[in-house]
C-alpha cells in the first residue's frame, strides 16, 4: 500500500475510505469495470485528499453519512458519488432478497459465504446535539470492513447491475438514489429557515398561557373541561379508550376516535372534541418542547432518510419534518433579503403513469402543462373535473368497486395502456410475484410465501409524511391477495414518481451549484430553496427546467410534461 507520493491525477471513479482511526483515508482510482486502477494511497487528511482532486467525476465511498458531512464541515462538495450500502439495499431489493442486511459487510460476508452480519440497529435522532446527527453513535456503529473488501463489494454490485432486468435503468436508479443521499445532506447541514419567536407566539395564540409543571397549556384544559361537560362526567380526551367508553355510555357506539368518524355524530362533545385533537396535536408535535429540541440558530435541521418507504419515498428520523402543520409553517420564514420559493410538481403521479404506460391518450393529456384533470375531464368525463380526478387516482389507487369500478371502465375505454399498466402490476401482486418501478426498485414479496418468488417483509423504518402520504400502501406485505394487488398496482406509479423526484432533485442540485440559493426542504411532490431575491426569478426557471430534465432522462422521448405551480414568498404559510 503506498504512501501518498503515490499519483494523484486522472478523473473518473476513485473510491475513498475514513481510515478507522484518525483524520486520514484511503482512496484508489477505479477502472470501467468497477475493479481498482491503481495502487491503494493513503492520505493524512480525509478532506484535504478529495479537495485535492476536483477532476474525480464520482467518489465511491461506503455510506454518504460516514463521509460527506465531514466534507461538507469543510466545505467541500463533490459533484456525484455512489454509495455503496445503498446501492446494496436496492440490489438486493432487485433480487428479491429485501429484507437482509444491506450493509457492506453484509454484502461482503454473502460473496464469500461467510456468516452474515446484522445490520446495526437505526439511530434515533438526538435533536439536542443536531450538529452531529450523521455522526456514528455507540450501537448503531456499522461493523467495519477492511478498504479491499469494500472494493471487492463494489466490483461485485457493478457485475449485479449487469444482470438486472434493465442494466442501465438500475444504474440510473442507484446514481439517483446516491444524488438524493448527497442533497440530503446539504438540506440538513443547510438547515430550514425558523423563526422561535414567530413559532412561540403562534403556540400562545393557539395554546394560550403554559401551567407550571409540564401539564396541558390553558386553551387544552378549557376544552377539556367543555367534553367533560358534555358526557356530564370526567372524560380524558387525550386517551382515545376512555373517549370512546363515553360514547357507549351515551348510547352512541364509535369505533375509533378519528376526526372524520366524531363529524358524523350528533353530541354536544364533537365540537370541543375535535378542536382538542388538533390542538393536541400541535402541542406535542410542534409545541414549545419540540421548538426547544429541534432549532438551533434560527434553522430546523432533521435528518432525512431518501427511499425510506418501500416506494422509495422519502421519510426523517424525528422532527416531524414531513408533518409541519400549516399554521406552524408561519415560523419558516427567509433570512432578511432572502426569499422561499417553494414548488409543488402539478399531478405528479397521473404524469408517471401516462409516462411508464406509453399509453397514446394520457401522454396527450399530459403532455401540456396545464390542468391534467381539467384536460381529462373534456376527453371522457363530460367536463366534470372532480369526477376525472376521482377516476384516475381510483385507478391509481385500486378503487374498484361502485363509482370505482365505473371510473375505471370509462378510463380503460379511452386510457387502455394506462389501465392496463396497473391492473397488470396488480395482477402480479395478487398471485406473489416481484413487481418493479420504471427503473427497477421492486416491492417486497408476499407474506408467507415460498423461495420462488413470495417471502413477506417489514415497512422501512422512519417516520412518514402527513395524511398518510407515506409511499406506504395497506397490503404491501399482507397474506391477502387482493390487498397486495393493490398495493402492487399503486407501487409501479408511486415508486416511478419516487424516481423521477430524485432526478428532479439531482438536476436542481447541479443548476444552483452556481449560486447562493439552497435546497432546504423536500417531501414527495414539493420542494424548498432559499435564495437571495434576486435569485428567485433564476431558480424558479431552474426547478422548472429540472422537472422536464428529470421526465427525459426517466422516462425517455414522451411527450410528457412535468410542470410545478410555484411560489416566491417570504413566509411559507403564504405558499398556499
Amino acid at each position: 500500500m503506498n504512501e501518498s507520493g503515490g499519483p494523484r491525477g486522472g478523473g473518473g471513479r476513485w473510491a475513498v475510505a475514513p481510515e478507522p482511526e484518525g483524520d486520514g483515508a484511503l482512496l484508489v482510482p477505479l477502472g470501467g469495470d468497477g475493479l481498482p486502477g491503481g495502487p491503494v494511497l493513503r492520505e493524512p487528511d480525509l478532506v484535504a485528499a478529495v479537495r485535492a482532486r476536483p477532476e474525480v467525476t464520482r467518489w465511491v465511498w461506503r455510506s454518504t453519512a460516514e463521509v460527506y458531512p465531514r466534507l461538507l464541515a469543510a466545505g467541500v462538495r463533490v459533484e456525484r458519488c455512489y454509495d455503496v450500502e445503498d446501492a446494496e439495499l436496492l440490489l438486493i431489493g432487485h433480487e428479491g432478497r429485501l429484507g437482509e442486511p444491506r450493509s457492506a459487510a453484509a454484502a461482503w460476508a454473502r460473496l464469500h459465504d461467510r456468516p452474515v452480519p446484522p445490520d446495526p440497529p437505526v439511530r434515533a435522532a438526538e435533536p439536542a446535539a443536531q450538529d452531529s446527527l450523521f455522526e456514528p453513535s455507540a450501537g448503531g456503529r456499522a461493523t467495519a470492513l477492511p478498504f479491499e473488501a469494500l472494493l471487492e463489494v463494489y466490483a461485485e454490485q457493478q457485475r449485479r447491475h449487469d444482470r438486472a432486468e434493465h442494466p442501465g435503468r438500475m444504474r440510473l436508479l442507484t446514481a439517483a438514489e446516491s444524488a438524493g443521499m448527497l442533497v440530503a445532506t446539504e438540506m440538513h447541514r443547510a438547515g430550514l429557515p425558523w423563526r422561535a419567536d414567530v413559532h412561540r407566539e403562534v403556540l400562545h395564540e393557539l395554546l394560550g398561557e403554559r401551567y407550571a409543571g409540564g401539564g396541558e397549556p390553558r386553551r387544552l384544559a378549557e376544552l377539556a373541561e367543555e367534553v367533560s361537560a358534555a358526557f356530564g362526567r370526567r372524560v380524558r380526551p387525550d386517551l382515545p379508550a376512555d373517549v370512546v367508553r363515553a360514547f357507549a355510555q351515551a348510547g352512541i357506539r364509535v369505533r375509533s376516535t378519528r376526526r372524520w368518524e366524531l363529524e358524523e355524530l350528533d353530541h354536544p362533545a364533537v365540537a370541543p372534541l375535535v378542536a382538542y385533537k388538533k390542538l393536541y396535536r400541535i402541542w406535542t408535535a410542534h409545541g414549545w418542547s419540540w421548538l426547544g429540541d429541534w432549532v438551533r440558530d434560527g434553522r430546523f435541521r432533521p435528518e432525512y432518510l431518501p427511499g425510506g418507504t418501500v416506494t422509495g419515498r422519502w421519510t426523517t428520523n424525528g422532527g416531524g419534518a414531513l408533518q409541519i402543520p400549516k399554521v406552524i409553517r408561519q415560523a419558516v420564514v427567509a433570512d432578511e433579503g432572502w426569499r422561499l420559493v417553494v414548488a409543488d410538481a402539478d399531478q405528479m403521479e397521473p404524469r408517471v403513469l401516462a409516462a411508464i404506460s406509453r399509453d397514446p391518450g394520457l401522454m396527450e393529456v399530459a403532455g401540456h402543462p396545464d390542468d391534467l384533470y381539467t384536460r381529462l375531464s373534456d376527453r371522457a368525463f363530460s367536463g366534470d373535473r372532480d369526477h376525472a380526478k376521482l377516476a384516475l387516482l381510483g385507478a391509481v389507487y385500486g378503487q374498484t368497486s361502485g363509482d370505482g369500478l365505473k371510473n375505471l371502465a370509462a378510463l380503460r375505454r379511452r386510457f387502455p395502456r394506462a389501465v392496463a399498466y396497473v391492473d397488470d402490476a396488480a395482477k402480479a401482486g395478487e398471485e406473489g410475484r416481484l413487481v418493479r418501478t420504471w427503473l427497477g426498485r421492486t416491492s417486497p414479496r408476499a407474506a408467507g410465501a415460498d423461495e420462488d418468488g413470495e417471502a413477506g417483509l417489514p415497512q422501512a423504518g422512519g417516520e412518514s409524511t402527513a395524511g398518510g402520504d407515506d409511499g406506504y400502501v395497506p397490503g404491501y406485505a399482507s397474506t391477502d391477495s387482493r390487498a397486495r394487488g393493490r398495493f402492487t398496482r399503486n407501487f409501479v406509479v408511486q415508486g416511478s414518481a419516487a424516481e423521477w423526484a430524485l432526478l428532479m432533485l439531482a438536476a436542481l442540485r447541479r443548476a444552483t451549484a452556481g449560486m447562493r440559493a439552497e435546497l432546504v426542504f423536500f417531501q414527495h411532490d414539493e420542494v424548498i430553496v432559499h435564495c437571495p431575491a434576486e435569485e428567485a426569478a433564476a431558480v424558479t426557471e431552474a426547478i422548472r427546467a429540472a422537472g422536464d430534465e428529470a421526465g427525459r432522462i426517466a422516462f425517455g422521448d414522451t411527450p410528457v410534461r412535468f410542470p410545478f405551480t410555484t411560489a416566491t414568498v417570504e413566509r411559507y404559510s403564504d405558499a398556499k
